[in-house]
């Protein structure tokens, strides 16, 4: 595996250098690529330090990659007015790309550093400041997106995502010996939870819009209202309009206080209701509709940590499944609907992954 990650890096190379020339763009002091980052997915990313300017090349094999999709997305976002990186080269039969470089300021660490803070900070990495670009960004692409051109979040999609949480983190990972009751009562949850889901306002969805797919710009052509730089785009769907908004605000990698929370939500749910979007629901209503979407999410996210962590060998995901069960055990106790459930976890799944987790 390695040998074959090696020959598509090099092969990566002599492309970008063969498209630079075709292209016209100055490289000189192109030498090699340097690596990035990947994400959970088998895509690779590379800088190419070039004379005036980098560029990202992307390593997406074609087996499991569709680079075609992720280009005709990335057009469709930038369109609806938001900030994804511009493909300069693609060769979609390699799986190769050569994408605009966004740089390497990630929300999270930014986020982090101003949790650390003693006192509110007037810089760009302002908390609030930051979440607020993202809600305008999640609010532009929700209202300029024709749904129709993507994919639906069907009902059966929402329902293979939960499934990895019975397959992969239960089974697979816990080891745990499920019942037919077990999965009886699982199955009557993952009913409730696709149902609420799918009787929501559909409209666009990033499908992972969060601080680690937000970077801050630095950039003469952005200013900082036109909002964050949007990677790990590709998945998008016409899904809940809630799922992004929770995907960012209960977020796996970073936690805040439930007031700092409500008041993101208040700005998304003012903003969202004066621009159409969700007409006639209730601040009631959309709570419990941001609420039962997180829960559907962080029952799939346990489950891709833990297939990250099995089959792709990627196990530095499982540090941040304790934060996702935090917030999976804190929402569900305010809903009768899951009490079942949540009992079960507590009795069943929390015993064996507070000592697999630890």
């Amino acid at each position: 595996m390695s040998d074959m990650k090696d020959t598509r890096r090099q092969q990566l190379s002599e492309w970008t250098h063969t498209e630079l020339l075709r292209l016209g763009i100055p490289h000189d002091n192109f030498e090699s690529l340097e690596v990035v980052s990947g994400d959970a997915s088998f895509r690779r990313y590379f800088r190419a330090s070039l004379d005036q300017i980098t560029l990202i090349a992307v390593d997406a094999p074609p087996e499991n990659e569709d680079s075609e999709s992720f280009v005709a997305v990335a057009n469709l976002f930038r369109e609806a007015g938001v900030l994804t990186p511009k493909t300069i080269a693609s060769d979609f039969d390699k799986g190769f790309m050569l994408i605009e470089d966004f740089g390497d300021r990630l929300y999270l660490p930014a986020l982090l550093k101003e949790q650390q803070k003693d006192q509110q900070s007037n810089s760009i990495e302002n908390s609030d400041l930051l979440y607020g670009q993202a809600i305008s960004s999640l609010l532009k692409f929700q209202k300029n997106i024709d749904c129709g051109r993507l994919d639906p979040y069907s009902r059966k999609k929402l329902h293979e995502e939960m499934a990895l949480f019975e397959n992969w983190f239960c089974e697979e990972f816990l080891q745990l010996q499920l019942t037919d009751a077990d999965r009886e009562m699982i199955a009557n949850t993952f009913c409730f939870l696709e149902e609420s889901a799918v009787s929501q306002t559909q409209l666009a969805v990033h499908r992972d819009y969060h601080s680690r797919n937000l970077l801050i710009l630095e950039r003469e052509d952005s200013a900082e209202e036109a909002g964050p730089g949007i990677i790990d785009f590709q998945d998008a769907v016409c899904g809940p309009y809630t799922y992004d908004l929770v995907s960012l605000l209960r977020d796996c990698y970073i936690c805040w206080p439930s007031k700092r929370l409500e008041k993101w939500c208040d700005d998304y749910y003012r903003e969202a209701s004066d621009k159409g979007l969700i007409n006639d629901i209730s601040r009631a209503q959309f709570s419990r509709d941001f609420d039962l979407m997180g829960l559907q999410r962080q029952l799939k996210v346990m489950g891709i940590f833990a297939r990250l962590h099995i089959r792709d060998h990627k196990p530095q995901y499982l540090a941040d499944i304790p934060l996702v069960i935090q917030y999976f055990l804190e929402v569900a106790s305010h809903y009768d609907e899951m009490a079942v459930f949540k009992s079960w976890f507590e009795q069943t799944v929390m015993p064996v992954a507070e000592t697999k987790l630890n």
